[in-house]
């Protein structure tokens, strides 16, 4: 099964894993899908910036795309 991890890019991953755009939308809202800092920033850093828990976002991401 595929894994995402915190220092994977928000814009590698919604690239790789359209599963995962529901849980970006959740958590970060539709800024990521036209912000030019996704193709550069993990996802660590977008949880921080949104004063989120990066590792709450991870589980949900993988269970997402392996659903």
């Amino acid at each position: 099964m595929p894994e995402i991890t915190k220092d994977m890019t928000i814009g590698d991953v919604l690239e790789n894993y359209p599963k995962a755009e529901k849980v970006f939308l959740k958590h970060f809202g539709n800024g990521c899908f036209t912000c030019p800092g996704s193709k550069t920033e993990d996802i660590a850093f977008g949880a921080n910036m949104h004063g989120l828990d990066a590792d709450t976002i991870i589980a949900e991401l993988n269970e997402a795309i392996n659903s």
